[in-house]
């Protein structure tokens, strides 16, 4: 199911969000979204695409204090299966406090809610997918309710210019390196939701720990720890780094990527380098992603283990109930 999700994905982007029960005279001049786990890493992806957005993401119960400064705030509830608890619980506290708000999702409470509230809200395809694998879909959702024009047009490209195939070598390739390590995936500050995806990814897909962290700030603290001594060699040694890099990244955070590559390989540690490449801004995120995509699964396979599912969360959902 992985690799037919993986080889489909691009057409996700042909996608047209429709709104429901639209509001003809919203004017709002700040958006929230509330959403959990791979709902929101659409969100963080649309805030990637145009940092300048209008746009707060939150993970977790409740509302976030920013909105009571926000004149004309508008909340959005996302959520793929549309049963996140801690979603469902931002779409209340909203309600509560007569804001308005606007749902994305496949289906479930928030839709059943949202239907009866007359409430806004974007139906997204329910195609069996993981909500991490939902990300074109979701991406075009929030762009619509952010009246992002541009966006949808630029993402729209995708759905024949995306090859998923292209990015299968270098990604199994890597899985292959992967084997039997811990993934740390580095990456500038601009492109915080790229690594953040690529860790989701190998966290569910791959089941294996990983992690993630941003230049500039690791280099003032976090590399101090990979500073390989021989008391420290052994625990230094099962970390695998990748480093996003980006020839459109600040000049002084592509040298610091350049040095600390090269402090890390000079202390005898595994580092990996994973361009950005593409001509357009959409291109270039989800070509990186869908390397991520093709080498955890093939790190999954590799370990023998089922790389759809996510047993353990659907363990902890049954025991928080």
């Amino acid at each position: 199911m992985m690799p037919f999700a993986i080889k489909n994905f691009p057409s996700q982007f042909a996608f047209e969000p429709t709104i429901w029960q639209a509001r003809r005279s919203a004017n709002y001049d700040r958006f929230f979204y509330v959403g959990m786990g791979g709902s929101h890493l659409a969100a963080d992806l649309a805030l990637r695409w145009n940092p300048n957005l209008p746009l707060t993401i939150t993970s977790d119960y409740g509302l976030p204090e920013q909105v009571k400064q926000a004149k004309r705030p508008l909340i959005i509830a996302g959520s793929y299966s549309g049963n996140t608890e801690e979603t469902i619980d931002g779409y209340r506290e909203a309600r509560k406090r007569k804001l308005s708000v606007a749902v994305i999702a496949s289906g479930g409470k928030l839709i059943e809610m949202a239907k009866k509230d007359g409430v806004p809200f974007s139906l997204l395809p329910n195609t069996g997918i993981q909500p991490r694998m939902a990300l074109g879909f979701g991406l075009r959702a929030v762009l619509k309710l952010l009246n992002d024009k541009r966006g949808l047009e630029e993402s729209a490209k995708l759905a024949k210019s995306l090859k998923p195939d292209q990015y299968k070598t270098t990604g199994e390739t890597l899985a292959r390196a992967l084997r039997n390590r811990v993934p740390v995936i580095y990456a500038s500050a601009r492109n915080a939701a790229i690594a953040y995806n690529w860790k989701i990814k190998f966290n569910e897909t791959g089941k294996a720990p990983a992690f993630y962290n941003l230049l500039p700030e690791l280099n003032h603290n976090e590399m101090n720890g990979f500073d390989v001594k021989r008391p420290t060699k052994k625990i230094c040694a099962p970390f695998h780094f990748i480093f996003l890099t980006d020839t459109q990244d600040h000049p002084r955070v592509v040298k610091r990527m350049d040095i600390l590559a090269r402090l890390y390989r000079d202390r005898g540690l595994c580092v990996e380098e994973m361009p950005l490449r593409g001509k357009q801004p959409f291109e270039r995120m989800f070509g990186s992603l869908l390397t991520a995509d093709w080498a955890a699964v093939a790190l999954g396979d590799g370990y023998g283990l089922e790389t759809e599912q996510v047993p353990m969360v659907e363990e902890f959902k049954r025991l928080m109930a």
